[in-house]
């Protein structure tokens, strides 16, 4: 089954990677995700980093906001051995739906999006 912890190696958190992901990352949706995705520019790096974000203006309590970014960090957790990208990624997890759904549709959404990095 591997490793399911969530380290602090795994989150995106330089400002100029995310920068460049956002500028010249390529994006699709899965719904209630838009994943913004692009192969890491430190090519010593070995483990894939994730960004995960749910917009203020869609949720104005940091509660509801929270919530949103648990679940997601929780599908990735549970999910992340099915990336299987022969090269190292930077990843951004966007939440557009307008309300907060259940659990099991975000991880099935994290799932397929995976998937699809896989195929990138």
């Amino acid at each position: 089954m591997g490793n399911l912890r969530f380290r602090k190696e795994e989150r995106l958190n330089r400002k100029k990677i995310m920068e460049e992901l956002f500028e010249k990352g390529s994006s699709f949706l899965v719904f209630p995700l838009k994943v913004i995705h692009k192969v890491h520019p430190d090519p010593t790096q070995t483990i894939h980093q994730i960004l995960i974000s749910a917009p203020s203006k869609t949720f104005k309590k940091a509660v509801e906001r929270n919530l949103v970014k648990r679940r997601i960090r929780e599908g990735y957790r549970l999910n992340k051995a099915l990336l299987t990208f022969p090269k190292t990624l930077c990843v951004a997890y966007i939440y557009v739906a307008k309300e907060i759904l259940p659990s099991t549709t975000i991880h099935h959404s994290i799932k397929a999006s995976l998937e699809r990095l896989n195929k990138v």
